[in-house]
């Protein structure tokens, strides 16, 4: 799978694990010099609390466009890490 914003893949993995939907990608599958940690967080009743990241690519910003999980809830350790995406970033098995 990957994640694709700004044509730039920021996020390549063979390793993805779908929760509701969502491709999460393990930590080490980002390109971490497109990620800007962000100080938003939002809370899941069964996964845990969330942080964000910003994608900046070629010099434009998609605000809090991925997310995940520093530390899990019992039921969802399986993606504890793993960074999910939403806000037009295309996630794609191209």
């Amino acid at each position: 799978m990957k994640a694709i914003w700004n044509n730039t893949t920021i996020a390549e993995s063979n390793d993805t694990v779908v929760v509701e939907g969502n491709h999460y990608f393990p930590a080490d599958s980002i390109n971490k010099q497109y990620f800007a940690p962000s100080e938003t967080n939002t809370v899941c009743g069964w996964k845990g609390t969330a942080s964000y990241y910003s994608i900046v690519v070629n010099g434009e910003t998609n605000k809090d466009a991925a997310w995940y999980y520093p530390e899990t809830k019992p039921d969802a350790k399986n993606i504890e890490g793993y960074v999910a995406f939403w806000k037009g970033v295309k996630v794609t098995a191209e």
